[in-house]
C-alpha cells in the first residue's frame, strides 16, 4: 500500500492517512482513502489482468464526455467524474496498474436489493436524459461510436470450434457441452452486425452497463457509476440489458414520457447476444490468462456455466 500512497501524494497532492480494501467489481480493485479530513475512492486496474487493456483504453475518450454531461446537463451529480492530477490528466498509472481517483461517495448499493417504485422513476430520467444527447455534445464522441463489431469472435470461435486448441480440462469440460449453442450464437450476432452496419439506426449516448450493482442511494438521490463502457450506438444498447430486471415495465413506462422511441426488436436481439458473448468471453480470458487462486477460478467457472447456460435458455 506504501506505492499506493505515494503515488496518491505524488500525483493528486493528497496525504492520504488510511486506506481500506473496499467490495469492487470484477474489472478492478476498490479502496476509500482517507486524509483526514475528506474521503476518496480509488479504482485500481491490475496490468496482470487480460481485461485491463480493453477497459482502461478509451479513458481519455469518456471521461471528458461524463465531465461534460456532469457540467452541462441534468445529469449533474447523477454520475461520478474522477478528481484531475496535478497535470489534469484523468488517471494515472505506475508498473502495477492504472488509477482513477474520485471522491466519495456517501451512500448504499442497490444490489441485490432490487430498485423502488420511485428508484426506477429515478432511473428512467437519467437513462433518458443520457440519451438525449448524441454526436452533437462538443466532445469527440469517434472513438466509441458503435461499429457493431466484436474483436473476440474469431478467438472465441477458435476456442469452441478446435478441439487440438490447448486449454485446461476443466475449461474443455465445460465448454464442451455448450459448443454447438456458442457456436449457433456467434453466426447469428455476425449477421445481424451486417444488417446493423447497413441500416444505420439513430445512435444516442449510452452507459451500455446499467444493472443494480452499479447503481448506489444517496440522500440527495440515485447515482449511475462504472462508465467505462459509455458509447455512441442505439439506445437499444441500454434498454436490451435493462429489459431483463424485473423493473423494466415500469422503467419503460417512464421513459418513454421522456423521450420518443421505437424499440427494434433485432437491435435488442443484437445486444443481447453481445453482452452474453462478451461475458462469456470475459469468464473465458480470466480462466486461461489471469492468475487465480483455487476458490477464486471455482467461482469463475460457475459465473462461466451461468452465462453458458443462459443461451440454451433465452436465445436458442
Amino acid at each position: 500500500m506504501n506505492n499506493t500512497i505515494n503515488l496518491i501524494k505524488e500525483q493528486y497532492g493528497i496525504e492520504c492517512v488510511t486506506i481500506t480494501q473496499q467490495i469492487g467489481g470484477w474489472s478492478a480493485l476498490a479502496y476509500k482513502l482517507s486524509d483526514g479530513f475528506k474521503n476518496y475512492f480509488l479504482k485500481v486496474y491490475e496490468k496482470n489482468r487480460a481485461s485491463t487493456p480493453k477497459l482502461t483504453a478509451l479513458i481519455d475518450t469518456y471521461i471528458p464526455i461524463t465531465l461534460w454531461l456532469n457540467k452541462n446537463t441534468e445529469l449533474r451529480g447523477k454520475l461520478p467524474v474522477p478528481i484531475l492530477t496535478k497535470d489534469g490528466e484523468a488517471k494515472c498509472e505506475d508498473k502495477y496498474g492504472i488509477y482513477l481517483l474520485y471522491e466519495y461517495i456517501d451512500g448504499e448499493t442497490i444490489g441485490s436489493k432490487g430498485l423502488t417504485i420511485e428508484q426506477t422513476v429515478q432511473l428512467a430520467d437519467i437513462v433518458a436524459t443520457l440519451h438525449s444527447y448524441g454526436k452533437e455534445v462538443p466532445v469527440s464522441t469517434n472513438a466509441i461510436r458503435e461499429e457493431y463489431y466484436l474483436p473476440f469472435l474469431c478467438q472465441m470461435q477458435k476456442i469452441f470450434s478446435e478441439s487440438h486448441f490447448y486449454i485446461p480440462y476443466d475449461v474443455k469440460a465445460l465448454i464442451g457441452k455448450y459448443k454447438q449453442s456458442v457456436l449457433k450464437m456467434i453466426e447469428k450476432v455476425r449477421s445481424l452486425s451486417k444488417v446493423l452496419q447497413f441500416s444505420k439506426p439513430k445512435m444516442v449516448l449510452c452507459h451500455t452497463d446499467i444493472h443494480p450493482w452499479n447503481l448506489i442511494q444517496t440522500s440527495q438521490g440515485l447515482i449511475l457509476i462504472d462508465w467505462e463502457g459509455l458509447k455512441l450506438a442505439p439506445p437499444e444498447a441500454d434498454l436490451a440489458l435493462l429489459s431483463e430486471e424485473p423493473y423494466y415495465e415500469e422503467f419503460i413506462r417512464s421513459y418513454r414520457k421522456n423521450i420518443d422511441i421505437v424499440i427494434h426488436t433485432d437491435i435488442m436481439q443484437f445486444y443481447k447476444m453481445r453482452r452474453n458473448l462478451e461475458d462469456i468471453w470475459e469468464f473465458i480470458e480470466q480462466l486461461l490468462y489471469d492468475k487465480q487462486e483455487n476458490e477464486e477460478r471455482i467461482k469463475t467457472l460457475k459465473y462461466l456455466e451461468g452465462e453458458l447456460f443462459s443461451i440454451d435458455k433465452n436465445f436458442l
